[in-house]
């Protein structure tokens, strides 16, 4: 880092010094804008809060209905000493959002929390922004993550689930219960009408979106229905921690799916136990991110999460200015390793508590 960066790296979290803010802070701070709901990015502890007023739902049901959030309209400036800051949609989950920061010297930053490129029925498209440094993630900066298109990879679920109906299996689909899920629904409602049942870790987010105006199939879940009841033909969405718990018994014969981008490279290694792996990111893939970079025109780029050193190794053979920026889930090496934790939002082990819980989706 740099003297007079307009971001910086502090034992809370990332830091506006000039605005004396924190971005998705890690800690409890007097004053945190947070880029979205997830639990790696929206922490409870801090005094007061702004996040994108699209997620505001989202964002109680993370941080409580007691904490002093501020919602912000996309676009709507907010001054901070002698910064302004905007939020711009980051098409990553419903509210999810970057942060431009301008100092009034002209420079503008820009944050991108967690992003996407990719079409996706229950968020608002990503918005590029010019500025002069980028600080991004990386989760799946490696040339072999790119993705598939959205709709072939619902149409295989369905076809996944149509199947284990002739069966007379459930088909049981694991995913995050924020983001990926209603995600997941959005996209088959696209193809079908018909009926899923779901994990007690996700209806109360599930109607978060819905209360925001985004169309799903229709769900039921699992705790309101008379055990005994069979499942045979019928779509299950559990967080991955519910597999291999008593939970499942009640849904034998079954199929079990993952839906995730990991599928797209460690197949072997998930598919030890799913049965299926469906390719279904969240996040930007490599062609994605580079396109991002472009679109900012950034001339300097701060790299967290994932795969940092393959992307900084890129841009710097193109004349871009890179380095890693170092945060809390990464080693003193710079990028995450498959053992710490590689994103929140897409780890198979990130909704074990929720499974546990059964029911708030909340920590």
């Amino acid at each position: 880092m740099r003297e007079n960066d307009l971001v910086i790296v502090r034992p809370e979290g990332l830091y506006c010094p000039h605005g004396d803010f924190h971005i998705d802070p890690w800690r409890g701070v007097p004053k945190a804008v947070i880029t979205h709901a997830h639990a790696d990015h929206a922490r409870s502890g801090s005094a007061h809060y702004w996040g994108a007023a699209r997620g505001l739902g989202l964002l109680r049901e993370r941080l409580g209905r007691q904490a002093a959030i501020t919602p912000l309209a996309y676009g709507e400036r907010l001054r901070f000493n002698d910064v302004t800051v905007s939020l711009h949609s980051a098409g990553h989950v419903l509210g999810s959002a970057q942060v431009r920061i301008e100092h009034d010297d002209g420079r503008v930053w820009g944050v991108s929390g967690d992003f996407k490129r990719d079409p996706d029925p229950s968020c608002d498209p990503f918005e590029p922004f010019r500025c002069d440094t980028w600080i991004t993630e990386a989760t799946f900066a490696l040339p072999i993550y790119r993705w598939t298109d959205t709709r072939d990879t619902a149409v295989e679920i369905l076809d996944w689930w149509q199947a284990c109906k002739r069966d007379g299996q459930t088909a049981v689909l694991f995913c995050y219960s924020l983001g990926k899920a209603q995600r997941l629904l959005a996209e088959l409602a696209q193809l079908t009408d018909e009926r899923v049942f779901v994990h007690g870790a996700m209806p109360g987010l599930i109607k978060v979106y819905r209360d925001a105006g985004i169309r799903m199939l229709p769900t039921e879940t699992i705790a309101n229905i008379k055990k005994g009841t069979p499942f045979a033909g019928e779509l299950v969405l559990a967080p991955p921690g519910a597999g291999g718990t008593p939970w499942m018994k009640r849904f034998h014969p079954y199929s079990t799916g993952f839906a995730s981008g990991w599928m797209r490279v460690r197949g072997g290694k998930r598919r030890a136990a799913y049965d299926r792996g469906f390719v279904l990111s969240d996040h930007a893939d490599w062609d994605s991110l580079l396109r991002t970079i472009d679109d900012t025109g950034a001339r300097r780029v701060l790299v967290t999460h994932g795969h940092g050193d393959a992307l900084i190794e890129h841009l710097t053979a193109r004349g871009i200015e890179a380095s890693m920026l170092a945060t809390k889930f990464e080693g003193e090496g710079g990028a995450a390793t498959d053992a710490e934790v590689p994103d929140a939002a897409e780890s198979p082990d990130a909704a074990v508590a929720e499974a546990d819980a059964g029911g708030t989706g909340s920590e």
